[in-house]
């Protein structure tokens, strides 16, 4: 009896040291990113990149964020333009495929992507937002032996996150059925396939925000480079609504 005592306690121990190196790590990772007061005060973001297929088209993509409320996509080049629409509620996507009309989301796509409502990232106060956190070793991203974190969200999606152990930004990260989680995306028809982003060229903004300006599609090539992103400007309400905006 006294043995099997002496187990759980270094079982327990072990539990709670796993567990404190995970908040360690996403306490690192939120001091890099600006600390707690900063990303708690980001309520909006607007994004505006370009990317160059191999065929040397130029892409464009526009997004905007409320947080917990709306996450909009426009995606535009020569060749096509897509438009989808996430609100708290409901989501909508408009491409060629649909003859340029907006049509609903399944209920399980709105789920999936309404996690990209949130501004600051689903790893800032996760255990708050009834996220479940689990460091799961290391693994290398581009020769770097990064932390890997699998992040459960309250929806039951998993999320990992790879984080750079001496910058403490997150360098990659990977998910399954679905889009991704913040920038701070799943397959369809048949077996959900995983998708991998990569994030580099992390900058803070002229207000003290930091953002990664380049994330990549691993196995596509090329990449994502933002040249604008501003925080808490104002939010067209148009934004929330399955309609073209100017």
């Amino acid at each position: 009896m006294k043995k099997l005592a002496v187990l759980m306690f270094m079982l327990t121990g072990f539990i709670s040291a796993n567990a404190q190196t995970v908040d360690e790590i996403i306490n690192k990772y939120v001091d890099a990113m600006g600390g707690k007061d900063k990303l708690a005060s980001i309520k909006s973001i607007y994004m505006e990149g370009t990317s160059v297929m191999q065929n040397g088209a130029e892409i464009t993509q526009k997004m905007w964020k409320v947080d917990g409320k709306l996450m909009r996509r426009e995606i535009s080049s020569s060749m096509f333009n897509m438009i989808s629409v996430v609100t708290d509620k409901e989501g909508w996507n408009q491409s060629q495929r649909t003859n340029g009309n907006f049509e609903p989301m399944t209920s399980e796509m709105v789920t999936n992507m309404q996690s990209e409502t949130d501004c600051a990232g689903p790893l800032f106060n996760y255990a708050a937002k009834g996220h479940k956190a689990e460091l799961i070793g290391k693994e290398d991203v581009e020769g770097t032996e990064c932390w890997k974190i699998k992040l459960t969200l309250k929806t039951g999606r998993d999320i990992t996150y790879f984080i750079n152990p001496t910058t403490f930004y997150i360098d990659r990260m990977a998910t399954t059925g679905g889009g991704f989680g913040g920038g701070r995306g799943g397959g369809q028809g048949g077996a959900p396939r995983e998708t991998k982003i990569d994030y580099s060229d992390y900058k803070k903004t002229d207000d003290g925000y930091v953002f990664s300006f380049k994330t990549t599609i691993v196995g596509m090539g090329g990449g994502l480079f933002f040249e604008k992103i501003e925080v808490n400007k104002p939010v067209d309400p148009k934004a929330f609504k399955p309609e073209v905006i100017q």
